[in-house]
């Protein structure tokens, strides 16, 4: 089966009508467009860089292997972080100090870093990156032109925290086996696309 390229406005179709302008527009229905409306896939990546999640949402992009989802959540996590070593730290006119009951506390500089790659686009593609404080890294993969990808990956991690770190059956840094944050997803990105 042969997936169509067209862009989104390729799909509407100019008819021309009695009355008014002369034009008037049948357009499809978003649901019809093979692969560009909402996000393409979502990958979780541990902090050592294995992939613990993979769900495909729609059929926009090439199917890969098991072994090429590995291949790039490695590749991307490694690229990730040189991106964050190589990033200038943040200029610090001074130490910052907080006094908190008589005690003061004088942060070390050092732990300000950059965050890495945020975000990968090509033509035909996005790759958005959120890294959680535990440098769990959620990619979504979806059209350039999808609005609110931030936002998106934001409320998965809220999923996440909810189905998958509050089960006590979930080892942290393995893979996710849970159908109640399958289903969530899969809602979720429904209802957003």
């Amino acid at each position: 089966m042969e997936v169509s390229r067209k862009r989104p406005q390729e799909y509407y179709e100019e008819k021309r009508a009695d009355g008014g302008d002369g034009k008037s527009r049948s357009v499809i229905k978003p649901e019809a467009l093979p692969g560009s409306v909402g996000p393409s896939s979502l990958l979780i990546i541990n902090k050592a860089g294995g992939l613990i999640y993979n769900r495909k949402f729609t059929a926009g992009l090439n199917d890969l292997s098991s072994n090429d989802l590995l291949i790039m959540a490695g590749t991307f996590h490694g690229v990730h972080e040189i991106s964050r070593s190589i990033a200038p730290a943040p200029a610090l006119s001074h130490p910052s100090t907080t006094t908190t009951a008589g005690t003061t506390i004088q942060q070390n500089p050092t732990t300000l870093r950059a965050s890495g790659i945020e975000v990968l686009e090509s033509a035909n593609f996005r790759l958005q990156c959120f890294q959680t404080l535990t440098r769990t890294k959620f990619l979504l993969l979806t059209e350039p032109q999808q609005p609110n990808v931030d936002t998106i990956l934001r409320r998965i991690y809220e999923l996440y925290a909810d189905f998958v770190m509050k089960n006590p059956f979930q080892t942290l840094e393995m893979p996710i086996r849970c159908e109640k944050f399958d289903r969530a997803v899969d809602g979720f990105v429904r209802v957003r696309g």
